[in-house]
């Protein structure tokens, strides 16, 4: 199988856990994803098999959705519900207090990676030295909220729950647990469902247990998204026979004799190349002083 699989990731499962899963049921030993997600979190995982590997280090759009539930008035060592207590105080923010605070989070930001993470420090991962009572110092790193929404505030409980969009990178739980600094109670992420990832959403997912049964029924494969859905976010060209051949070869593309003359393209910028039929043949990059489309990488859809 070449293509791309989107599974929502169900709790108590690691990233690795459903790769695991989908290995397994597509008989298929190439296999990656884009992006981890906690344990305790759900949602969008875009599961990469075949030919589809080849692209995980080029996929431009790495902007993400989530749906966060949190409590004001506590921390904990690993910022969400599931870690050990560190402080409790009493909290009585409002709506309207929250409302205030959300600009200050809006934009480009910086955070601090938590030491429960997969960051590496030294060679080692952070939650290793974490799960031996260490804490090392972290270097901040900035990441953009594009926007964050307050769903919804329960002023009783002083709970509530936000969705942010976000670029790579982003912590959500450390996001919160800054929220709660800044509001002087503290704060700790409850749950967390991500909605939307690498420009795929939750309603194209299929459940673990979907797949299983599709699996079953050999069917597994009508779920797979082409490699090509990976870079949709691009322009791209159709190119004659003989320019399919050569750029299937390795060789460059003269713009003047594509479409791309017609455009007013930048140098550096990256286009889908499809031949005649509309098959994908990869990613061609624009050499505007030499006037070349350039392999910037080969994947076929099959």
């Amino acid at each position: 199988m070449n293509g791309v699989l989107l599974i929502d990731k169900p709790q108590e499962f690691t990233s690795f856990d459903v790769v695991a899963v989908v290995r397994r049921l597509a008989g298929q030993k190439k296999i990656g994803h884009t992006g981890t997600l906690d344990p305790n979190a759900t949602g969008v995982l875009v599961v990469l098999l075949g030919n589809a590997t080849k692209a995980q280090d080029l996929i431009l759009n790495h902007d993400k959705t989530y749906i966060a539930d949190f409590k004001l008035g506590i921390t904990t060592d690993t910022l969400d519900i599931w870690g050990e207590v560190t402080n409790e105080k009493k909290s009585s923010v409002t709506s309207e207090d929250f409302q205030n605070i959300i600009p200050k989070f809006t934009g480009e930001i910086s955070q601090i990676p938590p030491m429960f993470s997969a960051v590496q420090k030294n060679g080692q991962r952070l939650y290793d030295l974490a799960r031996q009572g260490i804490e090392v110092e972290r270097e901040s790193r900035n990441v953009t909220i594009y926007s964050l929404e307050l769903l919804g505030f329960d002023e009783q409980t002083q709970s509530g729950k936000l969705k942010v969009a976000c670029s790579k990178g982003t912590y959500i739980r450390t996001l919160i647990d800054d929220i709660g600094r800044a509001l002087g109670v503290g704060a700790v992420m409850t749950a967390l469902r991500r909605t939307s990832a690498c420009g795929f959403d939750i309603s194209d997912c299929i459940t673990l247990d979907g797949a299983k049964e599709l699996a079953e029924s050999g069917r597994l494969e009508e779920k797979l998204l082409s490699v090509e859905s990976l870079f949709e976010s691009l322009g791209y060209v159709s190119v004659s026979d003989a320019q399919a051949r050569r750029f299937s070869n390795g060789g460059a593309l003269d713009i003047d004799r594509t479409y791309l003359k017609k455009l007013d393209v930048k140098d550096g910028g990256i286009f889908r190349v499809k031949d005649r039929e509309n098959n994908f043949l990869g990613l061609g990059v624009v050499d505007l002083e030499k006037r070349l489309l350039k392999i910037f990488k080969l994947i076929r859809n099959s």
